[in-house]
């Protein structure tokens, strides 16, 4: 094993963080994690999201000499940050797909030969000649890898770019490099830290436990009442997840009939569309956003006061991630998963069926290689862009089991399936150039915005260009989101045709297209991922139907946290408390059962699961004393 590589310190990082963030102390393990990589140690930190990981690599980029490179798939986090790096005075850059190859080749060059401290590029650009011929002449000190599992064929959200990040090790070998996640069992732990080349084993796990996050499993026969329940009794902004496209929009539509701000989200819209929702939901235009699970990643709103899933997700992972964007301003939040008597049989099945038998894998193999037109022996080496929604739709196959298919195939050699490549915005003026400067509109900032696109670039009365937002706000001394909010305006009134960044699946043929019936699939790696897939189920299946166990515990203990302790908050410890407790115990139950919807006094009272007449005694109480009233359609609810 090779001695440890100390990084100098040039600057103490307690100096750092008050120069530069105005902070005078680390949150919790944020600081174990700066000393170990600074002490040269590979190392991966379980955070959960909201945690404050973005400062585990600017700190230490900023307390030692070279560059840091950071790895996200997340193009919006990527401008967020450097937008908000370079407002602090801290050299920093991004480069991705979204920009054109003279703004790249700048981008890097001044990471060669500036004074850049962190560069921020998606996985995919990894494997590019015009980064990989600048990457061996660049002072790197660290490599973070932001959200590590992806790079785990065993984890929930395998993103074969991720593989390409173990090839850059080759060419840095004295880089410390730091993995980085919300969510990773041992298994998946391990996995990141092999694939990355680890020299050792170092995992520095913060705490799953989100105290101010109240777990709550509804069982019932009308999902639509209980959801209408908590959207009145809680109060703030809110997402409710669904797994169907059909089902958000349907869903989002009945709740806007009955006179809730409502918008829905799914991978079908247009970008565009997808950007303008968003972006209304996160200002508080619209309160309640219903999803897929599209929605999510690269989220930070902090006041979503609640979660509501209105079916189960597939796995722990994935239900801890959906449920933690609620709360993290550390104000007491909800996250409920709501369930009906039929759930459990029907989503049992959905799993059998969406893991396909090796028949149906080459039979996949052979319809994706004639959707995409790729004839027999041909193929190899090439990208094809991949609609999986058009390609389902046509072929009546499900979404979940054409990934696990296509998963499959890319464990076994023959095709890639890229679902996260960047593609950039897209401008074309509708108008003429003596019409712009008759706009009065966005004052200062639009006439600003506007010199500088028609400095950058030519041709945008004829055709569409691509462009690079984050260049544009560099000319005209704006911010990126500065300038997008400009461009949706003027699409708004006609004057531009604007197409913002968006991600294209793709597949990638490894090898030539072969006959369906030479398709061999790997007996070992069938049975392990359908062997892995089944404990992510049952686990998520364990937590739904659970009414004793404190509900966080479990979450806790899943990801390996064996010195986990009950939350008080959930449904299920505030019903054991009740049981056992007083008065007050018993109030602090009520009001959380309320909380999360009306009831009648004989659900409370069943809820409660107490001496009936006792309960019914201190619910009289409680309206007595003013905590609580009976609603005309005499239902309970907290009086605010």
């Amino acid at each position: 094993m090779k001695e440890l590589a100390k990084h100098r310190v040039v600057t103490p990082v307690d100096e750092v963080l008050r120069r530069w963030w105005g902070y005078d102390g680390f949150r919790p393990l944020q600081r174990d994690v700066i000393d170990s990589v600074l002490s040269g140690r590979d190392t991966l930190a379980l955070m959960p999201t909201g945690g404050g990981k973005s400062l585990t690599y600017q700190v230490p980029a900023m307390a030692v000499e070279g560059l840091t490179i950071v790895i996200t798939p997340l193009i919006a986090l990527m401008k967020d940050q450097v937008d908000t790096l370079r407002k602090r005075g801290i050299a920093a850059v991004a480069v991705h797909s979204g920009m054109d190859a003279r703004r790249i080749d700048m981008a890097l060059d001044n990471c060669v030969y500036g004074d850049v401290k962190l560069l921020y590029i998606s996985p995919e650009r990894l494997a590019t000649d015009t980064f990989r011929l600048r990457l061996d002449r660049m002072n790197v000190s660290f490599v973070a890898v932001d959200e590590a599992h992806c790079i785990s064929q065993w984890g929930y959200d395998f993103r074969p770019s991720y593989l390409r990040i173990a090839e850059i090790r080759k060419i840095l070998r004295n880089a410390t490099f730091l993995a980085l996640t919300a969510s990773a069992t041992d298994l998946v732990a391990n996995d990141i830290m092999t694939q990355l080349g680890f020299e050792s084993r170092c995992i520095l796990r913060s705490s799953f436990a989100r105290p101010n996050l109240s777990y709550v499993v509804r069982n019932t026969e009308d999902k639509y009442e209980q959801l209408l329940r908590i959207i009145s009794n809680v109060e703030g902004a809110g997402i409710v997840y669904m797994r169907t496209r059909e089902g958000v929009e349907q869903l989002a539509e009945r709740l806007r009939s009955d006179g809730h701000s409502a918008s829905f989200y799914h991978a079908g819209l247009p970008g565009l569309e997808r950007a303008i929702r968003q972006d209304e939901w996160q200002s508080g235009a619209t309160r309640i956003m219903v999803a897929t699970n599209a929605f999510g990643m690269g989220i930070d709103k902090s006041d979503v006061r609640f979660v509501v899933h209105y079916t189960m997700c597939d796995s722990l992972e994935a239900y801890y991630q959906e449920a933690g964007r609620a709360g993290r301003d550390g104000r007491r939040s909800y996250a409920v998963l709501l369930q009906s008597p039929d759930d459990m049989a029907n989503i049992t099945r959905r799993f059998e069926a969406e893991f396909p038998p090796i028949a149906d894998i080459r039979r996949i193999y052979d319809c994706v290689s004639s959707f995409l037109q790729v004839a027999i022996g041909d193929g190899r080496g090439v990208s094809y862009a991949f609609n999986i929604y058009d390609f389902c739709h046509r072929e009546k196959l499900s979404i979940s089991k054409v990934e696990s298919a296509m998963k499959l195939l890319e464990m076994n050699g023959y095709m890639t399936f890229i679902d996260d490549s960047d593609n950039p915005a897209k401008l074309m003026f509708m108008c003429s150039r003596d019409s712009l400067y008759k706009l009065n509109a966005g004052g200062n900032d639009m006439d600003a915005m506007l010199r500088a696109v028609l400095r950058l670039y030519d041709g945008l009365f004829t055709h569409f260009r691509s462009i690079d937002e984050q260049l544009i706000a560099s000319y005209a001394n704006l911010t990126s989101e500065r300038v997008h909010d400009l461009l949706r305006m003027l699409w708004r009134m006609n004057i531009v045709r604007y197409i913002p960044a968006y991600r294209s699946p793709m597949v990638l043929f490894n090898e030539e297209r072969l006959p369906a019936k030479d398709i061999v699939i790997s007996e070992n790696s069938y049975q392990q991922r359908y062997r892995l897939r089944k404990e992510r189920f049952e686990s998520m299946l364990q937590y739904a139907t659970n009414d004793t166990a404190c509900r966080s515990l479990i979450i806790e203990r899943y990801f390996g946290d064996a010195d986990a302790q009950a939350c008080g908050v959930c449904d299920t410890c505030l019903r054991n408390r009740g049981r056992r407790s007083g008065d007050v115990d018993v109030e602090e139950h009520v009001v959380a059962l309320l909380a999360a919807g009306e009831l009648s006094v004989k659900e409370l009272v069943a809820a409660l699961r107490g001496d009936e007449e006792k309960m019914v005694d201190m619910v009289d109480k409680m309206i007595r004393d003013g905590k609580i009233f009976i609603t005309p359609s005499g239902k309970l609810k907290i009086n605010k």
